[in-house]
């Protein structure tokens, strides 16, 4: 039961992603060939290769990078104390989020994701060993059973079994009431804020705010009452 899971074990988490180059013209003749041939029946005849790289790029792990992680977890006073993670170096960025995890809180702590299983976790776990690192332990799920892997998705854990049903975060937290300010960013905008801005730190605000709606919308399919951001 759902209601059984320690709130203090859970890091919840999101990520934003971009394409790995700006342009297309800096991938080499041999990316260019392997992103014609991944992505050739996604984009039928309507659009070309170099015209489907910036619509796309930024959601396919091996040819994009991730900009920003955010985690929190939810504190004895009941708010969420948040964090980033985010750098223009992903491998500076991956191993300081890596080093979290060698704290004794997060040792058996449980990932928790909207979408996590499909998007946040195994884009977490490729870019670390595309960037030559092994995932954090909460990531590793060779050789374990479906109840020994320590992930929480609250997309699935709204199907209910129905499993063509997809609901947007945005979505979830509108029927539960649950506030969320777009005051600026959408998701739309990541790569452009990351390459012409070069903002990171205005992607990791907006990056916190879903982290904040995502542990609220977990506390409302508890049933329980909605939580705020820690403040020092």
């Amino acid at each position: 039961m759902i209601h059984n899971i320690p709130l203090e074990k859970i890091l919840f988490l999101d990520i934003e992603t971009v394409p790995q180059y700006e342009n297309w013209e800096e991938l080499d003749e041999k990316e260019k060939q392997l992103w014609d041939k991944k992505t050739s029946w996604q984009r039928g005849e309507s659009l070309s290769a170099e015209d489907f790289y910036p619509l796309r790029a930024g959601i396919i792990s091996e040819f994009g990078k991730i900009a920003c992680i955010s985690v929190g977890m939810i504190e004895k006073n009941d708010t969420l104390k948040l964090k980033s993670f985010y750098s223009e170096n992903e491998v500076e960025l991956l191993t300081n989020f890596g080093n979290i995890f060698n704290s004794n809180r997060l040792k058996n702590c449980i990932l928790c994701a909207h979408n996590g299983k499909e998007f946040d976790f195994p884009w977490i776990a490729r870019r670390f060993l595309i960037n030559g690192m092994m995932p954090p332990t909460p990531f590793q799920m060779f050789g374990k059973k479906p109840w020994e892997v320590p992930h929480l998705d609250t997309m699935e854990l709204w199907k209910f079994g129905d499993y063509k049903n997809f609901i947007s975060l945005e979505l979830m937290a509108h029927i539960f009431g649950i506030p969320t300010p777009k005051d600026d960013i959408d998701g739309s905008m990541v790569a452009e804020v990351y390459y012409k801005e070069k903002n990171l730190q205005r992607i990791a605000q907006y990056c916190e705010k879903d982290v904040l709606t995502l542990a609220n919308i977990l506390r409302k399919l508890r049933q329980e009452d909605l939580i705020k951001k820690f403040e020092d």
